[in-house]
């Protein structure tokens, strides 16, 4: 039986979606000083903050705390150490006894003696929250953190448990409007079908759940971190966000800096680029550089191979590992390659579905060595006699690939962006994108180029959004963490994120991937010291990761990055 390839959307834009609207606060007008003279932008900027701070703690002040009723997850002999509750928050916090939205919560208690609630977001945009902190709670986080906090997951409003957006009547729906689309087009034909499922899947969203779009928001999502942090009885919040969660907790700084206790931002964007507000209008994954991200840690990705050599790196074994790639990558644009699975059927491997999986692959070190070997089968023929797709490491890979792309949310649960973002505005205009964008970052480029384009289908926005400026007043010291070679975050936006804060001290980690769950004892113990004792490390501090790649894992170690692993090839 042969499969044919479904590219879920929400793989493909969940790092980040462009978005058809600006939206910026109100601002109170500048003031003058007692002798009439205009005021500097610093006054006039620390104006405007005090007067969002004011009206978000008017918001607040509006709304009743809800009560947490925490119960059992189930009978699931896993989940057994976690409960579970959902509360009632405002659709819109202008109204707050009007319409509400169900928030769906998870939370392992703390085994000892209690500080606070340790607050969760594992990315996405669209990343489940509920599911993270199940999945990878006991990874991400020392025993002494787990000690002294309840670790508490959320699916954001609109992702998962939470309302969710959808875009179709069904899943099965969903699947079929993308069967036989490619990761990102190539050429007329495609960019033409393409174009019309990413109008098509945007007409489905604004049909079928208009009302949780418009309130949709980053904003929004921050001010129920608010409500809820309140009703778990914290005076402050301690926070710990990956990737897109730093977006979130740089709005959640820039709304209620008072509010901070600790926030530990892993995996750090730039909110400017990812919102638009520096006035860059082309689509938010060339904003993001992502592609100049991807083709960085790739180059690395392959000199580590070449390094390694052929007895740990199946790519060497053929060749010198960038000419060997390269070769399959065109190879693949006009003979893509058929992969049998271990459950008997057969996937076609096209270049943009290589493209994409080592893209996602790029995002844990952990899973180079299983890349390298994928890449080795579809680049060599088959050995004489090979016949048992059980034998193959590339129909293994390709097989739990398939299955996390139909495991994971909907479209809906990405369109943050889409309601919050600037978006360019030339939907015609993303095959010039991504040719501009593959001349900076060869391949890499054009798969993130175009991101987005449903979003400019989609005349639909929060206006209780917001965009900036990003710069806070938060008093407590943050930590930020930087990956050197960051498939997804770009190390570049690291330095400009921390000087958000008056007070960021970063934290370079020299290595690969997409933040640092599970990878770094040194990053472990500066965490544990911050959220605990709230010791913070000199700014500019380094950490190194423990396991390089294409090195054997320890069988413990590499069964308790598995979580890890699975949360990371989705970009969370």
């Amino acid at each position: 039986m042969r499969r044919t390839t479904r590219t879920t959307l929400t793989l493909a834009v969940a790092a980040a979606v462009a978005v058809p609207a600006a939206f910026a606060p109100a601002v109170a007008a500048p003031a003058t000083s007692a002798a009439g003279a205009a005021p500097t932008a610093a006054t006039t900027s620390s104006a405007a903050d005090e007067a969002l701070v004011r009206r978000e703690a008017a918001k607040s002040a509006r709304v009743a705390v809800p009560k947490i009723a925490w119960k059992s997850c189930g009978s699931d002999p896993a989940l057994a150490k976690f409960q579970c509750a959902s509360v009632e928050v405002p659709t819109d916090y202008d109204r707050p006894r009007g319409a509400t939205t169900t928030i769906a919560l998870t939370r392992l208690p703390a085994s000892g003696q209690r500080i606070g609630t340790l607050f969760t977001n594992p990315g996405g945009p669209g990343g489940p929250g509920v599911g993270f902190v199940q999945q990878a709670a006991e990874i991400a986080y020392t025993p002494e953190v787990r000690a002294k906090f309840d670790i508490l997951g959320f699916d954001p409003r609109g992702v998962g448990q939470s309302d969710p957006v959808t875009c179709f009547p069904t899943a099965a729906e969903e699947n079929a409007a993308f069967t036989g689309i490619e990761p990102f087009p190539v050429g007329a034909a495609q960019t033409k079908a393409y174009t019309r499922v990413m109008l098509r899947a945007a007409v489905g969203c604004m049909t079928t759940s208009p009302d949780r779009l418009t309130h949709f928001s980053t904003a929004n999502v921050a001010r129920d971190m608010d409500l809820l942090r309140r009703a778990v009885g914290d005076e402050k919040l301690s926070y710990v966000g990956y990737s897109y969660g730093t977006y979130l907790g740089a709005t959640y700084a820039k709304l209620f800096p008072g509010n901070v206790r600790a926030l530990v931002l892993d995996g750090t964007l730039s909110p400017s680029w990812y919102s638009g507000s520096d006035g860059d209008r082309r689509p938010v994954g060339v904003r993001l550089r992502q592609g100049e991200g991807s083709a960085d840690t790739y180059q690395q990705f392959l000199a580590e191979c070449k390094k390694a050599g052929a007895e740990r790196c199946a790519l060497a074994a053929l060749g010198d590992p960038a000419t060997v790639a390269e070769k399959l990558l065109q190879r693949l644009k006009t003979d893509p390659a058929e992969v049998p699975l271990p459950d008997g059927t057969t996937m076609t491997v096209s270049y943009q579905t290589a493209l994409f999986l080592i893209f996602q692959n790029l995002y844990s070190p952990l899973a180079w060595t299983d890349l390298a070997a994928t890449l080795a089968e579809l680049a060599a023929p088959a050995p004489a006699g090979r016949s048992a797709a059980a034998a193959s490491v590339a129909g293994k890979v390709l097989g739990e690939w398939n299955r996390r792309q139909e495991e994971y949310s909907g479209l809906g649960s990405a369109l943050q962006p889409c309601i919050e973002a600037h978006q360019s505005g030339r939907p015609l205009a993303y095959s010039q994108f991504a040719a501009d964008a593959n001349r900076r970052a060869p391949h890499f480029g054009a798969l993130r180029a175009w991101v987005g384009l449903a979003c400019e289908f989609m005349p639909v926005r929060d206006t209780d959004a917001f965009l900036g400026p990003w710069d806070n007043s938060v008093k407590s010291p943050v930590l930020v963490f930087g990956t050197r070679h960051d498939p997804a975050t770009p190390y570049q936006a690291t330095r400009p994120y921390a000087d958000l804060y008056p007070d960021a001290r970063m934290v370079t980690v020299e290595g690969y991937g997409h933040a640092t769950i599970g990878i770094s004892a040194c990053v472990d113990q500066k965490i544990t010291d911050y959220l605990v004792r709230l010791k913070a490390p000199a700014d500019n501090s380094t950490c190194t990761q423990d396991h390089k790649p294409f090195t054997p894992l320890a069988k413990s170690r590499a069964a308790a990055a598995e979580p890890a692993l699975e949360l990371a090839a989705f970009g969370f």
